[in-house]
């Protein structure tokens, strides 16, 4: 699952010279820009400055007309079932008692109140870490192709495919991090971890924040050099005092583990537990019901975004004010197979959902036949995907970001949008410098920096940033479009989605140029469709001219 590992590793380098370089009396404590309210991305352009999605303005015309529930499917890592404003709003299997033990409605999953989850067994075991799919391609492949390398001119089908993958997943594995920078990595990690256990004991908690950094008072050297780097690194992370000690740990050990891979196969995280035939597309009724697992911290804030119960006077509003959302746990920190999003695909579909919502991606997919199949599934029973462009900074035109709409066979996939992140000339700028763009492949852009929404544990709030962040918001408009309009199907949410946005006249930063000196200046209808940002607002306008063509 992409996060944010460009912007932290980055942040890692730049802050290993500061803090090795300079006198380190105290922590060092960003200057801060101006701040925008939590709710901003919500807010509307023309009347408060902010570049928000125009919601309340949305609310007003839909005052007065009755809505249906929506189910909107959560691909992603988890979700907390107890935080307060999801509590309502979490999807409950109509046709099973929860905890008995028994597949009530017999669909083949046991227990699937709140949805399922694919990286578990029925043990109660669940996988948290896992590897990264360049890593696995090119030792799954390696003993069929040694040191040589494939004609590819001279395959075609999925032999070419096969082919071209390995020697891309070759030479992301053999040149994916220099020997200086993992030397740098591997020097930084023990100062972390060291200086780590002194802030935790100092805090008196295992996981602290930016914010707690800010009034903390170092008590040993190693404690003010770790401070220095977090400090650091969420000041890259568009001044980012949500992210925390645990992100940045995590990040730097799942780099460290992928540069090494060049050496030693990956470990089989999931096989190792889940036990199923992973050849097998039809072995699918595996897994378990636990969808909040250990890992829902990103779940839960992708969920919140999209529906987290509105003016309850707790928390914070959710986009969609009728919505139930299916939680589909098939994302491990690490990179997501295949065979597991194809099938919670297949599952989201099967049981209700109408928009899938998917902030995950990785660079390679050895079976994509079975995602392309499932996409192709969704789109037969009129449902919509919508899909993270990814946080690498690149052109998605010509890198790959999976899954993708484009089939196999060269066919595209009309039910499927894909979104950047964009900001605010005072939050990390008009356009993320993380997010990945592309004129035929991203559709549109919407708000995915330092935006604030559900967190597990203690009924918690946060600020995350990321095209994750992104694709909720849009996933969230469309649920609120077909809430109000059922009759409107995923092509047409799509094109209203599309054509409605809030165009961005201002030229932005090329993204992924940060730290490179001058900056590249484009216009956004250079690196998406629409050239513009989701706007709810303008899709409710469309919507009310439409007429809709969903079949029943």
């Amino acid at each position: 699952m992409k996060k944010r590992s460009l912007w932290i590793l980055l942040g890692i380098l730049v802050c290993y010279t500061y803090s090795f370089g300079q006198d380190q009396s105290s922590a060092t404590t960003a200057p801060k820009p101006l701040v925008a309210p939590n709710d901003w991305y919500q807010l509307d352009r023309a009347t408060t400055g902010f570049y928000g999605i125009s919601l309340d303005k949305a609310y007003d015309l839909l005052k007065g007309r009755k809505s249906k529930t929506v189910v909107v499917a959560v691909i992603d890592s988890g979700v907390d079932t107890l935080q307060e404003d999801l509590k309502p709003i979490l999807w409950h299997n109509p046709g099973e008692i929860p905890h008995n033990g028994i597949d009530d409605d017999h669909n083949g999953y046991v227990d699937d109140y709140y949805g399922w989850n694919f990286l578990g067994n029925k043990d109660g075991k669940n996988v948290n870490k896992d590897s990264y799919e360049a890593a696995r391609v090119y030792w799954q492949l390696k003993p069929k192709y040694g040191d040589s390398t494939p004609d590819t001119a001279n395959l075609k089908g999925e032999a070419k495919y096969e082919a071209v993958m390995f020697l891309k997943a070759k030479s992301a594995v053999l040149n994916g991090v220099d020997p200086a920078t993992l030397m740098i990595m591997k020097r930084i990690l023990p100062v972390l971890e060291s200086g780590d256990s002194v802030i935790a004991k100092d805090l008196g908690k295992k996981e602290f924040n930016g914010h707690d950094l800010q009034t903390y008072v170092p008590t040993t050297a190693e404690a003010r050099a770790s401070a220095n780097i977090y400090l650091g690194i969420m000041k890259m992370n568009n001044n980012n005092d949500d992210i925390t000690n645990t992100d940045i740990l995590d990040d730097l050990r799942g780099q460290i583990s992928k540069a090494e891979s060049a050496d030693t196969p990956p470990e089989d995280y999931r096989g190792e537990i889940v036990k199923d035939n992973y050849n097998d597309i039809n072995d699918r009724y595996y897994g378990n019901s636990d969808v909040m697992a250990g890992t829902p911290t990103h779940g839960t804030h992708v969920t919140g975004i999209i529906a987290a119960v509105r003016n309850n006077g707790i928390g914070m509003n959710g986009i969609a004010d009728n919505v139930k959302v299916m939680m589909i746990r098939a994302v491990p920190d690490g990179d997501e197979h295949d065979k597991d999003i194809a099938l919670a695909i297949r599952y989201a579909v099967d049981n209700g959902a109408k928009v899938i919502s998917m902030s995950f991606g990785k660079s390679f997919s050895p079976q994509k036949q079975w995602v392309d199949d499932a996409v192709r599934y969704a789109a037969a029973h009129d449902v919509l995907l919508v899909h993270a462009a990814g946080n690498d900074g690149k052109n998605i035109d010509s890198t790959d970001n999976f899954p993708t709409p484009v089939y196999l066979n060269g066919d595209t996939a009309r039910n499927f949008i894909t979104v950047g992140a964009s900001g605010d000339p005072t939050n990390g700028g008009i356009v993320a410098g993380f997010s990945n763009y592309g004129k035929k492949l991203v559709d549109v852009f919407a708000p995915g920096v330092n935006i604030y929404s559900t967190l597990p544990g203690g009924n918690a709030y946060g600020k995350l940033s990321g095209t994750s962040m992104a694709t909720p918001v849009v996933a969230g408009i469309a649920a609120l479009l077909l809430e109000y309009y059922p009759e409107l199907t995923a092509l047409q949410l799509k094109g209203i989605l599309v054509k409605s946005v809030s165009p961005i006249t201002e030229k932005v930063d090329l993204p992924g140029n940060a730290g490179e000196g001058d900056s590249t200046l484009v216009s956004l209808s250079d690196i998406s469709v629409s050239g513009g940002e989701v706007n709810a607002y303008n899709a409710v306008k469309m919507a009310m001219k439409t007429k809709g063509e969903r079949k029943n």
